[in-house]
């Protein structure tokens, strides 16, 4: 998987999966536009921590429309050419149904669909303007195991990443013609920092046991299935949901 001349915008690159996808592509030859929400450090020690280059940190919260366009602008007049797209920021929000009143219900679903949903959707639909312009390009899109398998502490998360599946398919039909190809990633659980929160209590030794692996994926592991879909020789995969969660949750 060589991306050399290549140009990537990666959302919510700053740390976790995103930081591990930035890496991955800047050590196979592409300058990476790392957008960030608001931890501009965090940005700026990935991209000090990526060789070639060069990179740049541009600071956006993907659920507002404006700040979408604005890192898209920024993005465009850096590298004139963004050949790949990768849709990685996203949010969790507790909300029970049980235990939440209506107001707080309301404000989660909001705050999770713009960030998961309506924010990614707003920079596929930039891409894929940019795209067809330029004669193609690549667009992967970071999903969940909790859009099949559920989550019931968090509802709005599992709908949201349904959600992004069923766009990502849709696009990859209607982009195909222009040499466009979306593809998923949908990971389990993943060993970041916002992670360890939960994986280091006692709850995270029956989280690992879901998967006969015992253990849960490496950031790299998830870096390594997007690189795999925006790479050459990967178009037929348009389309495809790529489960990267250890056989902890299997589908047919």
């Amino acid at each position: 998987m060589d991306f050399t001349g290549k140009t990537v915008l990666v959302t919510g690159g700053s740390r976790g999966i995103g930081r591990a996808i930035a890496r991955g592509f800047a050590a196979r030859g592409a300058r990476v536009a790392v957008n960030y929400r608001a931890d501009r450090e965090a940005a700026e020690r990935t991209i000090a921590a990526m060789p070639g280059g060069p990179h740049i940190a541009i600071q956006g919260d993907v659920a507002d429309p404006a700040a979408v366009a604005r890192v898209f602008e920024i993005a465009t007049e850096a590298f004139s050419r963004i050949h790949i797209v990768v849709n990685n920021a996203g949010i969790y929000e507790y909300h029970r149904v049980e235990e939440v009143d209506f107001e707080a219900w309301q404000g989660a679903w909001r705050r999770v669909l713009d960030t998961n949903l309506v924010g990614p959707a707003n920079v596929c639909y930039l891409a894929a303007r940019h795209m067809i312009e330029n004669g193609g390009g690549r667009i992967v899109n970071v999903s969940s195991r909790g859009a099949f398998r559920g989550e019931p502490e968090g509802p709005a998360y599992g709908a949201s990443k349904a959600g992004l599946n069923a766009m990502s398919q849709s696009l990859a039909q209607r982009l195909a013609p222009h040499k466009i190809f979306v593809g998923v990633v949908a990971p389990g659980w993943v060993e970041t920092d916002l992670a360890a929160r939960v994986l280091d209590t006692p709850q995270g030794d029956a989280i690992r046991a879901q998967s006969p692996l015992n253990r849960v994926a490496t950031p790299q592991e998830v870096a390594y299935a997007v690189l795999f879909l925006a790479s050459d020789g990967a178009e037929f995969a348009t389309g495809a949901v790529l489960d990267v969660n250890g056989a902890s949750y299997l589908r047919t």
